[in-house]
């Protein structure tokens, strides 16, 4: 089995990703729906979703994208999906102007003596 790595997060990602998990187990709470039902319904098993409620920063972001979205968290302050569409479209047709890659210019070695 590989070794797991250990990375480090910034303060602002541990509190963004603990602000969301609080949101998604509060929504659900809300909604009454149970860590089964909500587990069922995202395709993911319980314990993965204990995890998202926790903050686990290991979680697949697409799981928690999913579950956010059936307990009705909305991402990034889009309420139609004919929103996010459209800002979709927009960065992709500003991100087919720019440059593939980007390469940072070599130190010339001046070997003149």
């Amino acid at each position: 089995m590989p070794k797991s790595i250990t990375r480090t997060y910034s303060r602002y990602t541990q509190d963004a990703i603990h602000l969301l998990a609080s949101l998604i187990r509060e929504a659900r709470l809300e909604r009454k729906m149970t860590v089964q039902e909500v587990a069922d319904r995202a395709g993911i098993s319980r314990g993965l979703l204990q995890r998202i409620e926790k903050g686990d920063l290991k979680c697949e972001i697409g799981a928690v994208f999913e579950v956010a979205a059936i307990v009705g968290i909305p991402l990034f302050n889009m309420h139609e999906h004919a929103t996010l569409t459209h800002q979709l479209q927009q960065t992709q047709a500003k991100l087919a102007l720019m440059p593939k890659s980007i390469r940072k210019p070599t130190k010339v070695v001046k070997d003149d003596f």
